[in-house]
């Protein structure tokens, strides 16, 4: 079995990170194999809206001047997907909108590529607005028919520089818990 973290943070090694790192690290306690993907620097821009994914039904996105159509073999390979973004303006960043818009069109095109596997998000934030962009990662996971692992609390973790998240006790041991919780779901989906 195998988790695709995606980092919708501009900051490469930042709090989103730390929150995903922290969730895979007990994924990987439990043996299944996980990998980051990070959005930072690497252009994606949002759904055109041509409908081409709907005509040619190819599991891609008629758009490849960027990292989308790896996105989408990468989630599609996956039994598990997380989702990492940080608070901007009240909403997940422009990478992590991009991101949901493209592949989601795609896998509805597709009869719902990701259906059924297990999908989470997990937020960083440094005060506010983050329920906001935890809604907006689940809303990704359940129109496209995939199954969300609860924990503690919500998957949020708070801090503002680098490495601050890590001073959020409660933080942390939501993404533990998070991360215990996504490997026992997807052994049961196995069985």
């Amino acid at each position: 079995m195998k988790v695709i973290a995606f980092n919708g943070s501009a900051r490469k090694e930042g709090n989103t990170a730390h929150l995903l790192n922290t969730v895979l690290k007990e994924l990987e306690a439990e043996g299944i194999k996980t990998e980051v993907y990070s959005l930072a620097g690497k252009p994606i821009q949002g759904c055109i809206a041509c409908y081409k994914c709907f005509e040619n039904k190819n599991k891609r996105c008629a758009v490849e001047k960027d990292i989308i159509n790896e996105c989408i073999e990468k989630m599609t390979a996956a039994d598990g997907i997380l989702l990492g973004s940080p608070t901007y303006f009240a909403d997940v960043s422009a990478s992590m909108k991009a991101l949901i818009e493209r592949t989601g069109m795609v896998s509805r095109a597709n009869g719902d590529l990701y259906k059924r596997k297990v999908g989470a998000g997990v937020v960083a934030v440094r005060r506010a607005g983050s329920m906001h962009v935890f809604s907006s990662l689940n809303h990704f996971f359940l129109i496209g028919q995939m199954i969300i692992p609860g924990s503690s609390y919500w998957n949020i973790g708070r801090g503002r520089e680098p490495g601050e998240v890590a001073n959020d006790e409660e933080g942390m041991k939501t993404m533990k818990d998070l991360g215990q919780n996504m490997a026992w779901l997807m052994k049961q989906l196995k069985k």
